[in-house]
């Protein structure tokens, strides 16, 4: 719903209001370009301002910015709001057009914030609120005020050079401005897991880097097709951020690892797949690897195991769905529409041998994986790079 004259989208975030001034301020401003590039990779119009605090949009558009706005990183809602004078008269003359556009029964509520230095308090915006809003419809219908659970509020938030009437509040993806991390290269294998974990590193503020392991005969076009169309979705949340999909031709090393490994092989694979992720990310600066984990979900994901394989890489390894179960992580890959052919095999599950190790000591790897293991993975990231991902 939107008040009568919108003309604005109140723009809230969550964590980068606990940080020191200096680093909210920095984080603030980043907030602010990337609500801006997320406004024009949409079309929509609008300018976008930063007040301490918020992010605020001026826009012709208030229902469209909005939505651009619930979709940044680092926003916890977004609503659109008509924007008057900070006083009361003001106020009251807003809050009775939104009540005479919207309120057609039941019971209300006002719900007044307000920051800065002013003659009145949000109680006061309270009590004059409510009267206006009553006064606007006592003749149509008897209002009722129910501050526990009303069926429509009316929400105020007084600053010091304005104030904003609304109506709604848009949930966002909450976390940290996209770049006020350092970039993860992100192995994306075309299943469910890989695209929600890069999405959340994403949303705690670190850039992703996507990189896919073609893998020859373990793989085909319609793995691939599966990975480029995830990371063609985590490029929408991420419009001033490059997201080239980087294509490892991981093919041969492959063939070679399973033809000279047993039960092992899933774990010298995974090694092998985090030596390649490490070159790439030496080259291109990246602080880590983010991947699709969670514990106990395959074989090679024990904790046991998980220990094993992160021995081949000095990087950390970052698993943000580690807890997660098969349910959450479906469901979080619909919500943000990454979730497409989930009955596609997966290369490393045909890949895995009948019968592979739940706890295979470290020296029990090492033994079974060819000595040659880590060089492969160098020449391979050697010739990886950015490819196009046709738009869908």
């Amino acid at each position: 719903m939107l008040p009568p004259g919108a003309d604005s989208v109140v723009v809230r975030h969550g964590d980068v209001g606990v940080k020191s001034s200096h680093v909210q301020s920095d984080m603030e401003r980043t907030l602010r370009d990337n609500v801006a590039a997320m406004l024009a990779d949409r079309g929509v119009p609008g300018d976008v301002e930063r007040e301490w605090g918020r992010v605020l949009v001026r826009s012709p558009a208030p229902g469209r910015a909005a939505g651009a706005a619930a979709d940044t990183f680092g926003v916890v809602s977004a609503s659109p709001a008509v924007s008057v004078a900070p006083d009361l008269d003001a106020i009251s003359d807003a809050l009775a057009a939104a009540a005479r556009a919207h309120y057609d029964g039941g019971a209300f509520a006002v719900d007044a914030r307000r920051a800065g230095t002013h003659d009145f308090d949000s109680h006061d915006v309270n009590r004059v609120g409510g009267d206006a809003v009553w006064a606007a419809v006592e003749d149509d219908f008897q209002p009722v005020v129910d501050l526990d659970d009303p069926d429509i509020t009316f929400f105020v938030e007084v600053r010091d050079a304005e104030a904003f009437v609304f109506l709604t509040h848009r949930d966002g993806p909450g976390g940290m401005p996209l770049g006020t991390q350092q970039p993860l290269v992100a192995l994306v294998s075309g299943g469910i897991d890989s695209p929600v974990a890069a999405w959340e590193a994403m949303r705690r503020g670190a850039p992703v880097i996507p990189l896919y392991l073609a893998l020859g005969d373990y793989g085909g076009p319609d793995h691939r097709a599966r990975a480029e169309a995830a990371v063609r979705t985590l490029d929408d949340y991420a419009p001033n951020h490059d997201l080239s999909l980087r294509v490892a031709p991981a093919g041969d090393a492959i063939d070679r690892l399973a033809a000279a490994t047993g039960r092992t092989r899933m774990l010298s694979f995974r090694r092998f797949m985090y030596r390649v992720a490490e070159h790439v990310a030496e080259h291109a600066g990246a602080a880590g690897i983010v991947t699709g984990e969670a514990v106990g979900q395959k074989s090679s994901q024990t904790t046991a195991n998980l220990g094993v394989v992160d021995r081949a890489t000095t990087l950390p390894v970052h698993r943000p769905l580690l807890t997660w179960d098969k349910q959450r992580i479906t469901a979080a890959a619909r919500s943000i529409d990454t979730f497409r052919d989930s009955s596609l095999d997966v290369g490393c599950n045909r890949l895995a041998p009948r019968q592979p190790l739940t706890a295979a000591p470290i020296e029990s790897v090492r033994a079974d994986e060819p000595d040659a293991l880590f060089e492969w993975a160098r020449t391979v990231a050697a010739d990886t790079g950015p490819v196009e991902v046709a738009v869908a």
